[in-house]
């Protein structure tokens, strides 16, 4: 399957991945710069970023739910977020994640293939493991801001 460039993706793409990662504005976490660090800093969040939104462009599961998203708006506040709850210096300034992804009707296996494209974006870009898990970790309470209904977990 050919790859599409982040500014080809379908616009609902932004919409699925802003309600996802821009969820969590509140305070940031302590001591964890090291995250942030481990990430790559802001060049190494945008390559995640830049490769997630790859990912899911090429992902028949979920790329008709960013059909009508400002990709460049979507990559922008995802960065910002990442940025943000993994420590470092940015602040979030976007909706949160049940307003972004209000009405998108995003099931668990919807959220299921994003996240499922971001850890592959973050393998192929060698970030370490134990990075992966603390960003997932702080990423997973926005689930449940996400999910509108039901459907297949898988």
């Amino acid at each position: 399957m050919p790859r599409h460039s982040p500014r080809a993706c379908p616009r609902n793409l932004a919409g699925l991945a802003l309600v996802l990662l821009t969820a969590c504005a509140g305070p940031k976490p302590a001591q964890d710069a090291e995250l942030y660090e481990a990430l790559g800093e802001r060049s190494g969040i945008r390559a995640i970023v830049d490769e997630t939104l790859q990912n899911v462009a090429d992902d028949a599961r979920i790329v008709d739910i960013f059909a009508d998203s400002d990709i460049g708006r979507l990559r922008t506040k995802i960065v910002e977020q990442i940025c943000d709850i993994s420590g470092g210096p940015c602040n979030y300034s976007g909706d949160s994640m049940k307003r972004s992804h209000e009405g998108l009707g995003i099931d668990a296996a919807e959220f299921n293939a994003f996240v499922e494209d971001l850890r592959t974006a973050m393998i192929d870009l060698r970030v370490p493991e134990s990075a992966q898990n603390r960003l997932l970790a702080r990423l997973a309470p926005m689930r449940e801001d996400i999910i509108e209904r039901d459907g297949p977990e898988d």
